[in-house]
């Protein structure tokens, strides 16, 4: 049964709401407001289930075994895969890795892909609002090769300037790393505009996901992303769990990140070959309950229609935002006109860590400070920001809560 079959009534909202236990507890005598999402989602009834009967009923390695747990943790596991496959629209099985999260999808791709790639004189391209999980492999890439890492400026508002990446676009940028939403900012970028321009260039395109995944669909074959990487845990399933997707024929050509286990075919003393696609790339036992955790919370999501969802979201964005404007000793940051998720500001000159101990001590769960994005919070020169997240289950009962903790914060330090 489709829950948003009319609208996203208050009814509805409840029901989702129950799905999720986390939800329901009290922080330090207040009802939980948790607005840290963009850190990590909770986790639906229906993934916490399928973890514990892979643990209770199926727990087994996978692959070649030949006993009935092992047939079946085999089975669940590879449904994972092709279940992952339709969420992203992918062509092939084959093109989609399992990985730890988003951090070693980029890693395996910056050394097994650009290192052997990259020479002195080539350019990677990434932007200024990028998590530092999408700058520090490029980095290191660039100082094992001799290339060198350019940053595309960003506005005040949190947007990209479009009219300076295209000018940066040349035959010397080798590879392009972009974020699809900021993590820090909430800015969703032009990512098919971006890819479009730098068809004209040789470059190859990675796209970090981790953001995006838990609010609209992603189709890779309309992107035309060589990379795309997303982790779990932000897509309401389990930590440990993550996806490299990338096109077969980058795939093939790559050597593997990791070596042992299961990414071999033969092994002698002489000489060792590696398995096919996807396996060349999984050294070792694998996070099986991660993967089929993973493909529950996508199951759970298909029973809605996640252009409500994404509404509904925005919607929370939009009223927690005219709030924020209307209080003087709040000053947002990022302000771009296509956003999701995020409000990120400051309490006048206050350390964000201070306010956010403040409002957990009254049940409201925030992130506070640079959100792994130090480059962009020196452009606005602060020490972070406090960041309120949303998802689908929270209401708006969370933003008016939110606010109600901001007003008692702001008399204790102002």
């Amino acid at each position: 049964m489709n829950l948003l079959e009319e609208n996203f009534s208050t009814l509805h909202l409840d029901e989702i709401r129950d799905h999720f236990p986390t939800l329901n507890q009290q922080i330090n005598g207040h009802p939980l407001v948790y607005l840290d999402n963009a850190a990590t989602t909770q986790k639906p009834l229906s993934v916490i289930e399928a973890l514990n009967q892979y643990y209770h009923r199926d727990n087994a390695n996978v692959h070649r075994g030949i006993h009935d747990l092992s047939d079946r943790a085999t089975e669940y596991f590879e449904s994972a895969r092709t279940n992952i496959q339709s969420f992203i629209n992918a062509e092939k099985i084959e093109e989609i890795i399992w990985t730890r999260g988003t951090t070693e999808g980029i890693n395996l791709v910056a050394q097994s892909y650009a290192r052997p790639l990259l020479r002195s004189g080539d350019e990677v391209l990434v932007s200024a609002m990028e998590h530092h999980s999408n700058i520090v492999p490029w980095q290191m890439v660039c100082e094992q090769t001799g290339a060198t890492l350019n940053v595309v400026p960003v506005n005040d508002r949190g947007e990209i300037i479009i009219d300076t990446y295209l000018s940066m676009l040349s035959d010397n940028v080798k590879i392009i790393a972009i974020t699809h939403v900021s993590n820090a900012l909430g800015t969703i970028n032009p990512i098919k505009q971006i890819i479009q321009a730098a068809r004209q260039t040789n470059a190859t395109i990675l796209i970090d996901g981790a953001q995006a995944v838990a609010h609209f669909d992603i189709d890779v074959i309309d992107l035309d992303c060589d990379f795309y990487v997303f982790s779990g845990h932000k897509l309401f399933g389990p930590t440990g769990i993550g996806i490299l997707y990338g096109k077969e024929t980058l795939l093939k050509s790559m050597q593997p990140y990791q070596v042992g286990g299961e990414m071999i075919e033969t092994v002698s003393f002489g000489q060792t070959t590696f398995n096919e696609l996807p396996y060349k790339f999984e050294a070792g036992t694998p996070n099986i309950a991660g993967a089929i955790g993973l493909s529950a919370a996508i199951d759970y999501l298909k029973q809605f229609d996640r252009s409500e969802l994404h509404h509904h979201e925005n919607h929370l964005l939009e009223m927690a935002t005219d709030k924020a404007l209307s209080l003087p000793y709040i000053k947002l940051i990022g302000t771009a006109a296509n956003k999701t998720g995020v409000l990120s500001f400051m309490v006048n000159d206050v350390h964000p860590h201070d306010v956010g101990l403040m409002l957990n001590q009254q049940g409201i769960a925030v992130r506070t400070g640079h959100h792994c994005a130090m480059p962009i919070m020196e452009q606005y020169e602060i020490p972070g920001t406090v960041r309120a997240s949303f998802a689908f289950y929270n209401n708006e009962e969370d933003v008016e809560r939110f606010f109600s903790a901001l007003d008692k914060t702001k008399c204790f330090f102002l």
